[in-house]
């Protein structure tokens, strides 16, 4: 019989320099080598709101320091923040907006030749963002935690927790500070792609 459901393969105790969380691996089967990743504060406390982010994976920005986007910055602010407010950090396993890591590369090298980071994504014949975020809700459920203050700008993971049992209480921005090599990849999500930069 095949399983279908997103469950808890596996967990243990991860310290890291921003405190010890333990690490759930969600996934449909238990020899799935790119689960996803719930990291949970030793100190979350799910009878109230708790502090969540929820992070697709990025592995230049956030493996290898890339400055072409925010992600590593972003990944390193919310595990600090999510520490000190005993919080979740939930790693989804979506490079590149939900296009790989080959047709990211690829995207680079058009972005590189002027085309932004949707136009790229178009002339590739891809979607400008293929994440879902049921997945999401699903590990929150999975988790007994039923009200969240989300840590994010993108609106569409806000919009992810319309008609589900998990309780959005409210939005908490993720500001990195912008650099030359990324700027104008932060604006084109500021202006085309709607995600919110206030504080």
């Amino acid at each position: 019989m095949t399983n279908t459901a997103l469950t808890i393969q596996a967990q243990a105790l991860i310290p890291t320099p921003w405190g010890n969380f333990q690490m759930y691996a969600f996934a449909r089967q238990p020899d799935d080598w790119m689960p996803h990743l719930a990291l949970v504060h030793e100190d979350c406390d799910t009878s109230g709101p708790v502090l969540v982010r929820i992070h697709s994976e990025c592995i230049t920005g956030d493996l290898f320091g890339s400055k072409r986007c925010d992600c590593g910055e972003q990944l390193h602010k919310a595990m600090e923040l999510t520490a000190r407010e005993g919080g979740v950090v939930l790693y989804l396993r979506q490079e590149g907006r939900g296009i790989g890591i080959i047709n990211k590369l690829k995207a680079y090298n058009l972005q590189d030749e002027g085309l932004n980071t949707i136009d790229a994504n178009i002339h590739l014949g891809l979607e400008v963002d293929a994440r879902a975020y049921d997945i999401a809700v699903d590990m929150l459920e999975a988790l007994d935690i039923c009200e969240v203050r989300l840590l994010t700008n993108n609106p569409d993971k806000i919009d992810a927790f319309e008609n589900t049992r998990v309780k959005l209480v409210g939005r908490e921005p993720l500001i990195i500070d912008p650099s030359a090599e990324n700027e104008a990849y932060l604006l084109t999500k500021k202006k085309d792609m709607g995600h919110l930069f206030d504080s």
